[in-house]
């Protein structure tokens, strides 16, 4: 289990990597952290199917697109959580921010800039979807440092290709993979518990 007051200690002194994001589209995303009886907790969302939307169905942080109206990132994220789940985190702690990320589709020039901002909500409200999310989830930090959740998650428009996954619920949906685990990857090795390389640990 990693104590909260470390993780607060190592964002802290964290200087994420920042991206020029002039000329691109930006998005931001917010990794909330509760403090709960088996220690801190990180609230993943499962997106609804939606056309259009790139991360349809994925396991995800809560977040968005930065609109136009959005002063910065870190509102846009913000802004996203309390649409999207009903939780304010005006009210909660900003912890840190982590490195920003590229997104890029079929190899193409990077297009998106994404920023991830780590928050710790005390009392959180309980949880409250909007139409975007079917469902969200609360996982232990040390369940996502369980090699036995460690899996390759074969993407069928990748064309047979698999990522590094880690399973938090069900095993047909319940798959943290591609951006959302980069972003991961960023928050534990600030806090000195980085995810293992492929091959996984046999199990």
């Amino acid at each position: 289990m990693i104590p909260l007051d470390r993780i607060r200690k190592m964002l802290s002194s964290h200087r994420p990597r920042l991206i020029d994001a002039h000329g691109k589209r930006q998005a931001a995303v917010a990794v909330v952290l509760r403090e709960a009886s088996l220690g801190p907790e990180l609230l993943f969302i499962e997106r609804a199917e939606r056309a259009g939307d790139p991360w349809s169905g994925h396991m995800a942080f809560p977040g968005g697109r930065v609109e136009r109206l959005d002063p910065n990132p870190r509102f846009a994220a913000e802004r996203e959580t309390l649409e999207e789940v009903g939780i304010k985190l005006g009210e909660a702690e900003i912890l840190g921010r982590l490195d920003d990320l590229e997104g890029r589709h079929a190899g193409r020039p990077a297009e998106l800039v994404i920023s991830g901002f780590v928050y710790f909500a005390p009392n959180p409200a309980p949880i409250a979807p909007s139409r975007e999310v079917r469902e969200a989830l609360w996982v232990p930090v040390s369940t996502l440092l369980d090699p036995e959740r460690y899996v390759d998650y074969a993407y069928p428009p990748a064309q047979g290709a698999t990522f590094p996954g880690i399973l938090v619920g069900d095993p047909e949906r319940h798959v943290v993979w591609g951006l959302t685990y980069r972003f991961l990857e960023c928050f534990f090795g600030i806090v000195g518990h980085p995810l293992p390389p492929r091959p996984w640990p046999k199990r």
